[in-house]
């Protein structure tokens, strides 16, 4: 009887899904042809091994709006499992359709397919939480849930957290020698960590054992491996089993702090604290235990990742361009004078505002905003089926001509005279989902770039290939090595002999 009812089931699913299809629009968004036998494999393969080398291609052929397929019938990001196909697109006007259309254009979750397996079993029930929060919340539900996290990234809420900022990136910098290389990537990483741990948790990575956010990190690096989605089976030895062991331990983890600050009746400084006091203005109901497991890890990995990664693409950057360099050093020093920046003088330093924001147009730490089509609708003249995954590069709008001249030169003066709108300069995102750690993010660079800039200079180690590695998160691939030297501004050490394909993307000496 049991294996009746399975089929039925099975059925009826395939049956629904082949409705589902043959409603669907005809596919015309054009795109690359796929190779008999392996079909659109090769397609995704290529775009997740480089997914910006790969779309440089197709946009050059086909132009601003493309399929990863010519038929469709891809799938990367949507759990969804009658997702039509993929398509890729840049330009302000993009930017605009897509950020705006809050009821066109759905988000999903960051466990993308993964998510799929939620309901599987007990086991897999962790799943409807993680990488869920406001990314698996749309239109209405969405803005309410927002509403109720805003007070947490107040401005003066974000402020409250510079000391915190400011010790961590100082107990770095004392464990740092000179004369000896470091990994930067690294570095940053452990840093972001710390800080988006603290503050987050109030947990510090150096008082706990093991803190809530090195077990997101562990569930994130394994994400990241292709073979989780190959083989999603629960089976000791799998990538998956060990996924679903760091779920169960973060859920026990995050409900154990959850406990205990309400057993405490403290709102402590940490924005976990101030979502547990956080109410709904009508009912007065707060976030459910589900909702706050969801809320603080997505908070967690869309936060502390991406500023890792801008900061270690800006250390690059700086390391091939002395000049800069120099002038962002004297700058520093003649506001700070070796100390940490206050609050009222992080306002002081405009080259330092000015080259974070070049950094993150030049490499944009999320390259793509990933959304789903929740009705059929239009996008640069073409119709776009009901489930289509649509993948908007920030990466390509931040390196059109047209908006910025000579895109791949690394050029922070262009800030003195542009003023490009939130559609053409788009690093946190706009319309209803404009990132709500933008403040906080930008306080956490500066602060983190002006310290260690005034502690040491720091020289690229020739010969390194660093390639592009990442689809959600660009990041150096192989990592990025530099020597720590004491500051005496020999800026020029260390400049030039870049390899990788990094080079497609900014122009280096």
């Amino acid at each position: 009887m049991l294996i009746l009812t399975n089929n039925i089931h099975f059925y009826e699913a395939k049956i629904s899904k082949m409705i589902s299809l043959t409603n669907q629009p005809e596919w015309k968004i054009p795109g690359p042809p796929t190779l008999p036998l392996i079909g659109r494999t090769l397609n995704i393969i290529r775009f997740g091994k480089d997914g910006i080398g790969y779309s440089n291609e197709l946009f050059k052929t086909y132009g601003n709006v493309v399929s990863l397929a010519e038929s469709g019938g891809t799938n990367i990001y949507s759990p969804d499992t009658d997702c039509p196909g993929t398509i890729l697109a840049f330009g302000p006007e993009i930017v605009r359709q897509v950020t705006n259309q809050h009821h066109v254009y759905h988000k999903r979750p960051l466990s993308a397919t993964l998510y799929r397996q939620k309901d599987k079993s007990k086991r897999t029930q962790p799943l409807n939480n993680f990488g869920a929060g406001l990314f698996v919340v749309n239109e209405e539900e969405h803005l309410q849930q927002r509403k109720l996290m805003m007070p947490a990234f107040h401005k003066t809420k974000v402020e409250s957290y510079r000391d915190e900022m400011v010790a961590m990136t100082q107990s770095e910098i004392d464990q740092l020698s000179t004369d000896r290389p470091c990994e930067i990537s690294q570095l940053m990483h452990r840093l972001t960590l710390r800080i988006a741990t603290k503050t987050l948790f109030g947990e510090d990575i150096n008082t706990v054992d093991s803190t809530a956010g090195e077990v997101l990190q562990k569930i994130l690096n394994c994400q990241r491996a292709p073979s989780i989605k190959l083989f999603p089976f629960d089976i000791p030895g799998l990538v998956f089993h060990r996924y679903l062991n760091l779920l169960a331990q973060y859920e026990t983890k995050i409900k154990k702090i959850i406990a205990d600050k309400r057993a405490k009746g403290v709102n402590d400084n940490d924005v976990l604290s101030m979502l547990i006091e956080a109410r709904d203005e009508e009912s007065g109901h707060p976030l459910s235990e589900e909702e706050l497991i969801a809320h603080t890890g997505v908070i967690f990995l869309a936060g502390h990742e991406t500023t890792a990664n801008a900061l270690t693409w800006t250390m690059f950057l700086l390391s091939q361009h002395p000049q800069i360099t120099g002038d962002l050093v004297n700058e520093l020093d003649s506001v700070l004078h070796g100390e940490a920046p206050t609050l009222e003088q992080l306002h002081q330093l405009p080259l330092l505002d000015r080259v974070i924001k070049e950094s993150m147009r030049i490499l944009t730490s999320v390259p793509w905003n990933g959304r789903v089509t929740s009705e059929t609708t239009e996008l640069g003249g073409y119709e776009i089926p009901k489930g289509t995954e649509v993948f908007v590069s920030i990466h390509h709008t931040h390196h059109m001509s047209e908006i910025y001249q000579d895109p791949e030169a690394f050029k922070p003066e262009r800030w003195e005279t542009i003023n490009p709108s939130i559609y053409e300069y788009n690093p946190f995102s706009a319309g209803p989902r404009l990132c709500l750690g933008a403040t906080f993010a930008m306080m956490e660079i500066k602060i983190v770039l002006a310290m260690v800039l005034q502690h040491f200079r720091w020289e690229y180690v020739p010969g390194q290939t660093i390639d592009r590695g990442g689809v959600i998160s660009i990041k150096p691939k192989y990592g990025l090595s530099m020597m720590v030297r004491s500051q005496d501004r020999e800026f020029s050490n260390g400049v030039g002999n870049v390899e990788g394909n990094i080079r497609e993307t900014v122009k280096l000496p």
